[in-house]
């Protein structure tokens, strides 16, 4: 009981302000959220399905939440079904197949423990998993910046744009804590944390492409470094032979217990061997999912088939996001899936994202963080998509935020918690309402 107390008392005041100043902030944006849907009352004549509900709440598990919801509550029947007659752009019907399996499955679990709907469960799982997010992303923050940095990058991650489904039925919150999470795990060299964490990510969203490479880098990366120490190692002059012989000289190693140079042997074997079981656990649940979702279908290439032709959402690199933005710099709003509103919030997060790069690559983070960052700008921006999801397909580059923290680590704390409290109400309209009302999350 008293080493329970320590061990609460302990993780209290290590976590309890990162939490506090996550859930405060958190809650002021969400509630300006609600209030700007209740006072414009949009959502009360839209379909259920697409941004509408009988209450406010029900605006947050539709659109891809209606989606999550179906699975959670019947389970995957993946197909490609043509649209009669259909020509365009969209071709197949939409299927469950096009997402990922875990936050679901979540749903489910937590659904069948207390008793909630599928609503109440998926939102369940989000707000849990947002803390634990928050979380990782002050840990990660913390080891390039120190502890005061990571306090305030929990509380920037909180009004991030796009940072309005964190407290929704969708799975970005569940995504982005494993990510942070796996990427503390390599910084740390717990490879096989990171590998299951990464596995794990796989199974949640498509995206985890990017933190799969990023892992297979770094380990990479420790392999080189620990071949050049074997190897240095190796190249060191030998004690001289004739002191060596004689126990206790100078020139020989102090002797030590029998079979330490097995153990040391076996240590080293175990250095490499961590890492690269890490890169082979990685893709096991992204490759696991595609490969049963193509199963099913009878074409391997089916999930990427439902994604283009069901949804229009496809890899075209860049071309599409070329096109928003020559559009919108002349006032245009006639390229794919336009929504000029959201769609300039988006513009504005691209650029600062871009903007944001210099400054991180001026702190020298680790390349786990790099390789991530930069991996999955390029899918995003890379891609053929609603441009107004930018915002929140960005949220994993959760790494952006580090040079803005570290900056902020400066501040006084009553000064530091002003200035995410304004952000936070700035955040209900377009973090939230905006994302959720007036264009497609």
């Amino acid at each position: 009981m008293r080493g329970t107390a320590w061990w609460l008392r302990g993780s209290t005041r290590r976590h309890g302000p990162v939490l506090a100043l996550y859930g405060t902030t958190k809650l002021i944006g969400f509630c300006v959220f609600m209030y700007l849907l209740d006072s414009s009352g949009d959502f009360r004549r839209k379909n259920p399905r697409f941004g509408g509900g009988a209450h406010v709440w029900d605006v947050l598990a539709t659109w891809d939440g209606w989606w999550y919801q179906q699975i959670a509550a019947h389970g995957y029947h993946p197909a490609l079904v043509p649209v009669r007659g259909a020509t365009g752009l969209i071709t197949l019907e939409g299927n469950s197949a096009a997402f990922f399996p875990l936050y679901p499955a979540l749903m489910r679990l937590v659904s069948s423990c207390t008793g909630l709907g599928p609503l109440g469960a998926g939102l369940a799982v989000s707000v849990a998993a947002s803390f634990v997010a928050a979380l990782g992303v002050c840990a990660v923050t913390a080891l390039v910046s120190g502890r005061r940095a990571g306090l305030a990058a929990a509380g920037l991650w909180a009004v991030w744009p796009g940072s309005g489904v964190e407290w929704s039925g969708y799975s970005e919150s569940l995504y982005i804590a494993l990510v942070a999470w796996a990427c503390y795990a390599v910084m740390r060299r717990n490879w096989l944390t990171a590998g299951l964490l990464t596995c794990a990510a796989g199974l949640a969203r498509p995206t985890a492409t990017a933190l799969i490479a990023a892992l297979a880098l770094a380990a990479l990366m420790d392999l080189v470094r620990q071949w050049h120490a074997t190897r240095g190692r190796k190249d060191a002059p030998t004690p001289d032979p004739q002191h060596s012989s004689v126990p206790g000289s100078k020139g020989s190693p102090p002797p030590g217990p029998k079979g330490s140079l097995a153990l040391e042997r076996a240590g080293a074997r175990g250095a490499f061997l961590r890492p690269l079981a890490a890169v082979l656990i990685a893709p096991v649940g992204l490759v696991g999912y595609l490969g049963w979702v193509g199963h099913r279908m009878g074409d391997y290439g089916g999930y990427f088939t439902l994604q283009d032709k069901a949804w229009a959402h496809s890899f075209d690199g860049g071309r599409h996001t070329v096109d928003v933005f020559t559009s919108l710099m002349v006032g245009h709003y006639d390229y794919l899936f336009a929504f000029p509103h959201e769609d300039l919030i988006a513009a504005g997060t691209v650029l600062l994202a871009l903007i944001t790069l210099p400054l991180l690559f001026r702190l020298r983070p680790p390349p786990v963080l790099v390789a991530s960052t930069l991996l999955t700008i390029a899918l995003v921006l890379g891609s053929r998509q609603i441009f107004g999801n930018v915002p929140r397909y960005l949220l994993p580059a959760f790494p952006l935020l580090i040079p803005y923290a570290t900056a902020m680590r400066r501040l006084s704390t009553p000064v530091l918690c002003t200035v995410l409290a304004v952000a936070a109400l700035a955040s209900g309209s377009y973090a939230g309402y905006v994302l959720f009302e007036v264009g497609v999350p």
